[in-house]
């Protein structure tokens, strides 16, 4: 059956447009064809020449990957599994350079591992080294050598991967180490900074004067003030102070309360209390508080000397090695610099930068033949000490003719000389065993007969004046007197003085209960909040909680 066109003539112009379509797609396939088979050739020169300079250390250069063409029609089987293989060769010769890397960096204990890795990398690279015309692009290429290759580089995997496997634990365990070591040495640096925050909280809160205590003096200096009469001396001393036949004690200090402490208990454990004489020397500002607090009370007929350093006329600077030594510019801004990086600089020896240890009231101790030129023995007492019974039998102790007696404190290497001189000075090296046992201050018996014979202040003033820019030791005045009584010390027996109550909370109440003195040495001192409570009421026992002026300063008891 015959179709009629409706409209010829619109048909022959769809016809005609088509035509010119195909006609422009056929020509543009003719100009386009040549370019890029121009580009396709210089592509695959290119990468021939750069096949050419593959190099044979894979580490410097790095692995050479082949580029393919977009419009390549035809691919050779052979080259792209011998671009496979070599791929796998790069990748685990890597793996195997990482890994020699980290193990040199974690410094693993077996330098063996090191080794293996490091050479599995090179074996693997001569591998490839040792294949170059076969991967060169334009070289041939046959079955038989790629098989050989891919032979050689499955061995060599094999052998990596197996080493990995084995190393794997080692590495993780060493990379955990690593980290733990990295931690701990963070830590340790915050440590180190809360132990200097804490040191130096510490010797503030253990040298600071609590309220309580600074009342009770204010107390006692307003009753001195309005009852000056009541107070002052006699024009002629007692002639008990300076009786020979008597027992006498030196304690200085300018802590009242703490000063009566010691008083008190001395005098209650003492068989014949009229028979000892306490000679008390303070700074001139606690000189009417003093006064006060021991002229309040008759301690059992005891007899009580209270005087200032000022009144002693021969302690001046043209005299006293430590007086001469605080007027100069350079111990002044060591002590009163008011830096706090000063403060905190040394925290183990941050307390020596403490001032009072170059207060003439600690260097007193040198000077007691002088200070009491009519007596022959004497007992030193730290104000810081506690008597709990009587104390005559030192004078009947044989000395020797020693002239100090004191509880020895070293054991084992403890408190040797070597810990408080510096034994890389030649002086100090030439006079002084570092091994020789130190002793404590706090209770000591000097023989003032065998003091003057030696001339014991004389080697002190010695070795002070030497000390100025403290080379031979830290300030301090157990060092002097560990050089100045070292051949002329006579050990006590330990139950005589029982230390260590100020900073050791693990002394058996048994070696406490049978020491005659016991000595709150260390920073938590019973005055003060930060004391052992196992140990302070061995203190407190002895305060004067009937005094009115103890009392209205809220001391707890």
């Amino acid at each position: 059956m015959a179709i009629r066109l409706r409209n010829p003539g619109r048909n022959a112009m769809v016809r005609r447009f088509f035509l010119l379509r195909l006609a422009v797609s056929v020509a543009a396939l003719f100009i386009l064809v040549p370019s890029t088979t121009a580009a396709l050739v210089m592509t695959r020169n290119e990468e021939v020449g750069s096949s050419s300079s593959l190099p044979s250390d894979l580490y410097s250069s790095g692995l050479h990957y082949a580029r393919r063409s977009v419009l390549a029609v035809r691919s050779d089987p052979l080259r792209a599994r011998a671009d496979l293989i070599r791929k796998q060769v790069g990748d685990h010769a890597a793996v195997a350079a990482t890994y020699a890397s980290f193990a040199r960096r974690l410094k693993l204990e077996s330098s063996k591992q090191t080794r293996l890795f490091a050479e599995l990398a090179r074996n693997l690279s001569l591998l490839v080294g040792a294949h170059r015309t076969l991967l060169h692009r334009g070289a041939p290429i046959d079955e038989a050598a790629v098989r050989g290759f891919e032979r050689g580089v499955k061995d060599r995997i094999r052998a990596a991967r197996l080493l990995i496997s084995d190393a794997k634990d080692s590495f993780d365990n060493q990379l955990k180490i690593q980290k733990l070591k990295d931690t701990i040495f963070a830590v340790n640096e915050q440590l180190s900074k809360a132990k200097k925050a804490g040191a130096f909280s510490s010797l503030i809160a253990a040298k600071s004067i609590p309220r309580s205590l600074h009342c009770l003096a204010m107390r006692l200096m307003e009753e001195r003030i309005a009852q000056s009469d009541r107070y002052v001396d006699p024009p002629t001393p007692p002639p008990e102070l300076e009786d020979p036949k008597l027992y006498h004690y030196a304690i200085f200090s300018d802590n009242v309360l703490a000063a009566s402490v010691v008083v008190n208990s001395a005098v209650r454990n003492a068989r014949e209390p009229w028979k000892h004489v306490f000679h008390v020397v303070t700074d001139r500002m606690n000189l009417g508080a003093m006064q006060v607090m021991f002229r309040m009370k008759d301690y059992s007929g005891a007899h009580i000397e209270v005087k200032a350093v000022e009144d002693y006329k021969f302690l001046n600077s043209s005299y006293v090695p430590v007086l001469r030594q605080l007027e100069s510019a350079n111990l002044q801004r060591f002590y009163f610099e008011n830096k706090l990086e000063n403060a905190t600089k040394d925290t183990t020896n941050m307390k020596f930068r403490n001032p009072k240890y170059l207060s003439m009231l600690n260097h007193l101790r040198f000077y007691l033949p002088e200070m009491y030129p009519k007596l022959h023995r004497i007992l030193f007492l730290d104000d810081d000490v506690v008597v709990q019974r009587d104390l005559t039998g030192l004078w009947k102790i044989d000395m020797d003719g020693k002239v100090n007696g004191a509880v020895e404190t070293c054991f084992g290497s403890f408190h040797r000389y070597a810990q408080y001189m510096n034994f890389s000075h030649p002086l100090i090296k030439e006079k002084f065993n570092p091994k020789a046992c130190g002793w404590a201050y706090g209770m000591n018996f000097f023989d003032l007969d065998a003091w003057r014979k030696e001339k014991c202040t004389e080697q002190y003033h010695y070795w002070q004046n030497l000390n100025e820019n403290r080379t031979l030791w830290k300030l301090g005045t157990l060092p002097p007197g560990l050089i100045t009584f070292y051949s002329t010390t006579k050990p006590l027996d330990k139950s005589w003085h029982v230390l260590g109550l100020g900073y050791n909370p693990s002394i058996s109440m048994e070696e406490i209960n049978n020491a005659a003195v016991v000595h709150f040495n260390g920073n938590m001192k019973p005055w003060l909040d930060i004391a052992m409570n196992q140990f302070r009421r061995l203190w407190t026992k002895y305060v004067d909680y009937d005094m009115e002026f103890v009392r209205q300063c809220n001391f707890a008891a």
